[in-house]
């Protein structure tokens, strides 16, 4: 005979981390049930997955990370089992946290703040397990992020060393380019730049298919001709660039070859091809966009979806202060940033989105505010694109 539930219902919040969760379970009127700490080990979560499903017939789970990390063999272990697992943001947790009386911040209390978040609200989104495909993607994207954050750094550094050996060279240069890279990678003091001469500093550029060689070359000799006096330590910087240029071309070639990978991995999505004809969105924007909303079967309007990106005005209204909307904290910062930027791309290849921008402009935005109007007004094309599964189309001139 089945040993008959205790509780009808109850909500069960993690406050997710890496070596460990905290797990807190609540009944029906706000009562502690359970409330401990769970090893990230599957043993240990199974163990307490079957005391919640003895607990009660009904449960809602809730968790404070989307997916990924620390949360991503609880949610593994939950979906297995045919939970529902809904999300509660970060964001959500910490303006919640003030509401409730404790001394400090525990993981105890975080995780009662999630489960008491997903017992009293009806608006939360939820969680639904990632093809297999889409986790890949995922995967790739995280990394070229990490690729790309190196990258920068490793140019920034670069930058800092050649301004103290020859900075009419810095300037010059575009060092986020390949031939700019080249160029310091093996020349970088002014007396070795003069003594190797424009023919010889352009030839090695050509071995090397860079474009625009000769002109390089002379914009090398120019500066290296503009300063005479060796600056101090001179031999380690100049070993210091070298280096810092080989390491920065490593990754732009790293990064590449995972855009290639991106690129082919997207286009092997049914959705790629609506993605790829709206202007400004390319593969790897197109393949965070499908990272991040998954079915967009989850949003039923447009406007769901902009504030899922965090792109809808919130509201700041008191007493008689009405109409007085700011920009949205909350939201999803990597879709937001999708919209953003497929936005600021489509400046130079739509007229129509550059028209927009423009009367945004003439009406007293700043560019920022601008940019997110076109990308707020873009969210609907797109949602709309998707629900009917059609390509963009150039609307027609006013």
């Amino acid at each position: 005979m089945a040993m008959r539930s205790e509780h009808p219902r109850v909500w069960a919040g993690i406050d997710a981390g890496k070596e460990f969760h905290w797990a807190c379970v609540l009944g029906a009127s706000g009562e502690i049930l359970i409330s401990r700490r769970v090893e990230n080990d599957e043993a240990d979560l199974c163990k307490l997955i079957d005391e919640v499903l003895r607990l009660a017939e009904g449960i809602t789970w809730a968790v404070d990370q989307p997916g990924g990390g620390g949360a991503a063999l609880l949610l593994a272990l939950l979906w297995e089992r045919n939970q529902r697992v809904l999300y509660v943001p970060g964001l959500s947790v910490d303006r919640a946290r003030d509401a409730y009386r404790a001394e400090s911040k525990t993981d105890a209390r975080d995780a009662r703040l999630i489960a008491d978040q997903v017992r009293m609200r009806a608006d939360l989104g939820e969680l639904t397990p990632a093809e297999e495909d889409l986790a890949e993607l995922q995967l790739f994207l995280t990394r070229r992020r990490d690729l790309v954050t190196d990258q920068t750094r490793t140019i920034t550094r670069l930058r800092e060393t050649l301004l103290s050996l020859l900075p009419a060279l810095e300037r010059t240069l575009d060092l986020n380019n390949k031939g700019a890279l080249t160029l310091v990678a093996h020349y970088q003091t002014p007396s070795a730049i003069r003594r190797a001469g424009q023919k010889r500093i352009a030839l090695y550029l050509r071995n090397r298919s860079v474009k625009g060689a000769d002109a390089l070359a002379h914009k090398a000799l120019t500066a290296a001709k503009a300063q005479n006096v060796a600056l101090p330590a001179e031999s380690v910087a100049a070993a210091i660039v070298s280096e810092l240029a080989e390491e920065a071309l490593r990754l732009k070639v790293r990064v590449c070859t995972l855009d290639r990978e991106l690129e082919k991995r997207f286009f092997a999505r049914p959705e790629a091809r609506i993605l790829a004809s709206l202007p400004g969105m390319g593969p790897v924007l197109g393949a965070e966009f499908l990272v991040c909303v998954g079915d967009l079967c989850a949003f039923e309007s447009a406007d769901r979806l902009a504030a899922y990106a965090g792109l809808v005005p919130a509201a700041r209204d008191s007493g008689k202060r009405v109409g007085n909307d700011r920009r949205m904290r909350g939201g999803n910062k990597v879709l937001k940033r999708v919209f953003y930027q497929s936005a600021f791309a489509s400046l130079r290849s739509s007229t129509h989105s550059r028209a927009f921008y423009d009367r945004k402009r003439r009406e007293g935005k700043k560019h920022t505010q601008a940019l997110i109007a076109l990308a707020r007004r873009r969210v609907n094309v797109l949602w709309a694109m998707l629900r009917d599964e059609t390509t963009f189309k150039v609307p027609p001139a006013a």
